[in-house]
């Protein structure tokens, strides 16, 4: 038989009105501007106090580089470029890891029960950085992949676990009458699943699925440890030759900032144009 869940426990995204009036909109803006000016006083002031001295100038010759009149990307552009490259091919695996394990939590099959659960336990109850350096000192040798797909494999398992909750739930959010209309109509799990379930699904798991993009491009900094220069490594690797502590770490903040905030934003926009009554 299908999936069967009580209207109580059905998934209904949308249902609650997070939009701002124009006047919290402000408001939220002026907090966070004075916010940020508090922040930007402290900075200066203990600067100031340890006597260290900026050096601001010399961040932009490590974002884009002059060669012989013509630009090209500096280390931290090319180290972001490796980031994006990381987060978007962990977010597509771990979809489909995702789909794969909350199909198995919805089969009939005990096998595949137990197992899809031992899965999810195993992955949310142990670091990401663990299971990281696990994949690449015992397991990659085995293997024979390299750091970047070391990085890819250890991030796309460890967010497959929370993508098959997304997953699942926008599955069991399908009303059981379409379940049964498939049923009625001959239709065997397979195709319920490509042709009717799945396409209506889709509509409640993509807005928190972008979402889990900006906690993917978060966690993907820990690649960095395993020697994968990425926008994190590139940071290290410059600060290890100019001491440019504060300079590069701050650039470094606002880079993944900016990016992670344009994710938010196209999560919101997703979720408003797939917007579920």
């Amino acid at each position: 038989m299908f999936p069967v869940c009580s209207n109580e426990s059905r998934f209904h995204p949308g249902t609650v009105n997070r939009s701002l009036t124009p006047g919290n909109r402000f408001a939220a803006m002026v907090k966070y501007i004075l916010v940020l000016a508090a922040v930007g006083y402290l900075l200066v002031r203990g600067s100031t106090r340890i006597g260290y001295n900026w050096q601001w100038q010399s961040i932009p010759s490590y974002l884009v580089v002059l060669d012989h009149g013509r630009l090209r990307m500096g280390p931290i552009v090319q180290g972001l470029l490796v980031t994006l490259e990381i987060t978007f091919s962990s977010l597509l695996f771990s979809a489909l890891i995702g789909l794969g394990v909350a199909l198995l939590r919805l089969s009939n099959s005990p096998v595949g029960r137990w197992l899809a659960r031992i899965y999810l336990e195993t992955i949310r109850n142990t670091p990401l950085l663990v299971q990281l350096f696990f994949l690449y000192f015992v397991m990659a040798p085995i293997l024979d992949i390299g750091r970047f797909s070391t990085g890819v494999l250890a991030l796309s398992l460890f967010e497959g676990a929370y993508a098959s909750e997304i997953i699942r739930a926008g599955i069991v959010a399908v009303p059981i009458g379409q379940w049964e209309a498939s049923h009625a109509l001959g239709l065997e799990t397979f195709d319920t699943y490509k042709s009717v379930i799945i396409p209506q699904a889709l509509r409640r798991i993509i807005p928190p699925l972008t979402s889990q993009a900006v906690s993917l491009l978060k966690d993907s900094a820990l690649v960095s440890t395993i020697a994968v220069y990425d926008l994190t490594m590139e940071g290290r690797t410059i600060i290890a030759e100019t001491f440019l502590t504060f300079e590069v770490w701050f650039t470094v903040a606002a880079i993944y900032l900016v990016v992670a905030l344009l994710l938010s934003l196209i999560a919101d926009q997703a979720g408003k144009y797939l917007q579920v009554s």
